[in-house]
């Protein structure tokens, strides 16, 4: 339990060192509480006026919960960010638990907005990214209890538990509002969908592959 406590503080330790290098604008002020009610549209989110704000909005319940990992991939992401903390708004910071069945998978995916450091608090992962073109180098580790590793951002990554019991995981990540493109996802599941002679070349399979992927989706 000592050993639980200490790496969750590490981890969160390593959100307030995000701050410094966060991608998101620097704030102005000590806060700024999203403002639910408000219809102006910013590059971000209004204030709520200083006098409304409340502990509540700097809160969020629950992280030691698990989630649910019945699904195809055998993953869950619980995130917490500036939809789940109002109070984070403007400082460039959020977080996610991460949930593995054995042999889960949270497949290839990328933070447009942020860079992550995952900690691992139980269990074991295999993990990777992809340099961008035109190198595409892969970078891979097998990670243990209390493992630390970097995903640059917007650098595609994954991470896959190998092993035949649930791991979990604990991410940083250096915007309110990092955003996740799930690569399979955005190609076969887009909606419209991406034309098949389009993805067809561009994988160099015939159409009959893609329709079949893409009814996956």
């Amino acid at each position: 339990m000592a050993t639980h406590a200490f790496l969750l503080a590490a981890a969160l330790l390593s959100l307030s060192c995000f701050h410094a290098i966060a991608s998101d604008p620097s704030l102005l002020q000590d806060f700024c509480v999203v403002d639910k009610m408000s219809t102006v549209r910013v590059n971000g989110f209004p204030c709520k006026d200083a006098k409304d704000v409340v502990a509540e909005d700097f809160f969020f319940p629950g992280l030691h919960m698990a989630g649910n990992t019945t699904n195809k991939q055998g993953s869950a992401v619980t995130q917490v960010n500036v939809a789940q903390i109002a109070g984070l708004n403007t400082l460039g910071i959020s977080l996610a638990r991460i949930d593995y069945a054995p042999f889960g998978l949270n497949p290839p995916h990328t933070h447009p907005r942020a860079t992550e450091i995952l900690t691992v608090l139980e269990g074991s992962l295999y993990v990777g990214f992809v340099t961008s073109n035109p190198d595409n180098k892969l970078f891979t580790k097998v990670l243990n209890k209390g493992d630390v590793f970097v995903f640059p951002e917007g650098l595609i990554h994954f991470q896959f538990n190998y092993g035949t019991k649930s791991t979990v995981a604990l991410a940083a990540l250096s915007s309110q509002n990092p955003g996740v493109i799930t690569v399979a996802n955005a190609v076969f599941g887009s909606k419209p969908s991406i034309s098949d002679d389009v993805l067809a070349k561009a994988f160099q399979v015939d159409k009959q592959t893609i329709d079949r992927i893409q009814a996956q989706f």
